[in-house]
């Protein structure tokens, strides 16, 4: 059988019901099934003039490719009618009931992966709801504690150590704990969601020349070298701490299957910068696997042509992949 994909597109005020539309052009081996509302596809694609046929979801049915220019929709209601642009506070329940219907057809097997569209989380709080983003929101759902933040783009992974916090956090934040979490999680991800049964991790240090034996900070040598060594003794294949500012090359990355930053900022500007609008989110950790657009909502971009769907495209491609991985 196909892979049976859940999109959801996020914010119905921004791109993400163009970008639903646009992959439906698409010829995926794949059944894409939105979780939207039907009315909002269908003006949103007369807007921007593309053909668009919603074939209601069948659950029991077999999964197949959806003809191009179709997919298969699982119609959510809106709260209020949209305007392309217009955020509204009052569909801020409406983004979060179709995160719920992907994350809980995930975690009962229905779906085989979830892909989302980019969300908008002040008009989602606006609303009343907590809501601190997709990954979090999918963590709670599926009960898990841990996860870890990977970003990709044609020939570079990058997986987070610390993600959305400052700076002057960042060290206090890097554990032993912490990064063992992180590196087993990477570790079995791997194995598990793209059949890497020893992914070769390259390891950034947190200071500047990973240290340079302690003189430029004891991270290294504190927490960063044990946490590694300990690991290696267990079987896995981790190379470094490497400085930054020179593992970013051929002579290491050619050999490794994943990167591993320290923070935010240290990783992510070189993988923007070799793959900005081509590159996805993954949230490793959970129970199942979900991949994301790596940009906002555009809403300036909303029922308009200029829409870069690149990103998109790479994430729907990778989750189809890693499917495929898992049943291999």
């Amino acid at each position: 059988m196909l892979p049976r994909i859940a999109f959801t597109p996020g914010e119905p005020a921004g791109i993400g019901p163009d970008l639903a539309i646009r992959m439906a052009q698409q010829d995926w081996q794949a059944q894409l099934c939105v979780i939207a509302d039907a009315e909002l596809l269908t003006q949103r694609a007369k807007q921007l003039g593309l053909p668009l046929t919603l074939q209601p979801y069948n659950a029991a049915a077999k999964s197949t490719a959806n003809p191009p220019g179709s997919l298969s929709i699982i119609h959510t209601p809106l709260e209020a009618p949209v305007v392309a642009g217009e955020l509204n506070p009052a569909n801020g329940s409406y983004v979060v009931q179709t995160l719920h219907r992907a994350s809980e057809g995930n975690l009962n097997g229905e779906f085989d992966a979830v892909v989302t569209g980019p969300v908008h989380k002040g008009v989602i709080n606006q609303a009343g709801i907590a809501f601190s983003g997709h990954t979090e929101y999918f963590a709670q759902q599926a009960n898990c504690n841990d996860v870890v933040m990977l970003l990709a783009t044609e020939g570079l992974r990058v997986a987070l150590v610390t993600t959305h916090i400052p700076l002057a956090y960042v060290a206090k934040a890097i554990t032993r704990e912490r990064l063992e979490m992180v590196l087993r999680i990477i570790h079995d991800d791997f194995r598990q969601k793209w059949n890497i049964q020893q992914p070769r991790m390259i390891i950034c240090g947190l200071n500047p020349h990973a240290g340079e034996g302690g003189h430029l900070g004891r991270e290294e040598l504190d927490v960063i070298n044990p946490t590694l060594q300990q690991l290696r003794l267990e079987g896995m294949n981790l190379v470094g701490p490497l400085p930054a500012d020179t593992l970013f090359q051929p002579k290491y990355l050619e050999q490794a299957d994943v990167v591993v930053a320290m923070y935010h900022d240290q990783g992510l500007p070189v993988l923007k910068y070799k793959g900005f609008g081509n590159a996805v989110n993954i949230t490793l950790g959970l129970p199942f696997i979900r991949t994301s657009v790596d940009h906002g909502t555009a809403l300036d971009l909303a029922g308009k042509s200029e829409v870069n769907d690149g990103s998109c495209r790479l994430a729907i491609a990778t989750a189809i992949d890693m499917v495929n991985a898992t049943r291999s």
